[in-house]
């Protein structure tokens, strides 16, 4: 995203009033909504909640949600990202568009259906780094970054790095999502091109990596020791390691990829006050630092309130992609990609 655009946005907000709020000092029911507000959501009782984000990490979510408003049930409906897509450009022609929120890890799949979504800001919209945002009608609810697990039972010289994953040592040992994912894998392949040079896809692809459709069994996989290594998305690894599970996860030294996701309430959404009491909780202070360090989320906000486990915010490296080169580069360069690694539809 360009310096035009961001600060395009910065007015939109100044001007929607959205600088005047401030988070209060104490969670408390006002942080998250007017008393009007709250009370229409409860009224309303529902939302359904569309999202591409893993079922087991969202479950919590809702259930955390649920404590501080246990008068709205959150049906929730996952797909992977171009399913989700799909699904949603599907119902909507049909008018029959049934989400409240939409939660998506690909911004440029978001971008086009603008017109399908109404304006919104959370009560803290100001605290939002607006780097995160490619529209005043989406936010990054999630923010989500990519780490190296491993499995320790079966690895007893341990990658260190990105570079490290080339190495023959660990041929037909690593697994990895491959390109056409979605939106948090894109980032991944994007940062591996642009960072660590035009040569390695190539040479990781000469380690015989397992691809795999998603990070949910590349993480199961490496759990049950089918694979050792796996490039993973930290939220997800780390619920396997909180659970037990012989794994450590570590943020390479050549960065860490950062995917800010994109969430929005359509215009149609049948319980629209729940939708924003829902997004504005998960967007506070109090939702955020639960994603935070409940799941091994990162933030968008400018100021975090946590940071999750094994991350150490003056060591790791962030890297985040230039949303003009998320857009225009996707195509042929998962083309490209699929082609290096013999992957075929």
């Amino acid at each position: 995203m360009d310096r035009r655009t961001f600060t395009t946005l910065a007015t939109i907000l100044a001007l929607a009033g959205v600088a005047t709020f401030a988070p209060a000092p104490a969670a408390s029911a006002q942080e998250f909504g007017s008393p009007e507000l709250i009370a229409a959501a409860k009224a309303e009782g529902k939302l359904v909640f569309y999202t591409a984000n893993f079922a087991e990490i969202e479950q919590q979510v809702i259930k955390a949600f649920n404590k501080r408003f246990p008068e709205i049930k959150v049906e929730m409906v996952r797909a992977p990202g171009g399913q989700l897509i799909t699904r949603v450009k599907t119902e909507a022609a049909a008018g029959k568009l049934i989400a409240d929120v939409v939660d998506h890890s690909d911004r440029a799949l978001m971008q086009p259906l603008d017109d399908l979504f109404q304006d919104y800001a959370p009560p803290n919209a100001a605290d939002y780094d607006p780097h995160a945002l490619i529209s005043p009608k989406y936010w990054p609810r999630a923010t989500i970054a990519w780490s190296i697990g491993y499995n320790t039972e079966l690895v007893k010289d341990p990658p260190k790095s990105w570079m490290d994953l080339t190495k023959p040592q660990y041929d037909k040992l690593i697994g990895q999502v491959f390109a056409q994912s979605g939106g948090t894998t894109w980032t991944r392949i994007m940062f591996e091109r642009q960072v660590l040079g035009e040569g390695y896809w190539a040479r990781q692809a000469a380690t015989h990596p397992v691809l795999y459709p998603s990070g949910a069994p590349t993480a199961d996989a490496l759990v049950r020791g089918e694979i050792a290594i796996a490039p993973l998305l930290y939220n997800v690894i780390y619920q396997k390691k909180k659970d037990g599970a012989p794994i450590e996860i570590f943020f390479p030294p050549e960065g860490a990829p950062v995917n800010p996701y994109a969430s929005g309430i359509p215009k149609t959404a049948a319980h629209p006050n729940a939708a924003k009491l829902f997004l504005n909780w998960c967007l506070s202070k109090e939702g955020q630092t639960f994603m935070i360090k409940e799941l091994g989320n990162l933030t968008s906000l400018k100021e975090p309130p946590a940071f999750p486990e094994g991350f150490d915010p003056k060591v790791v490296k962030l890297w985040y992609p230039k949303f003009d080169d998320y857009v225009k580069l996707h195509a042929a360069w998962v083309a490209e990609w699929d082609k290096t690694f013999g992957y075929r539809q």
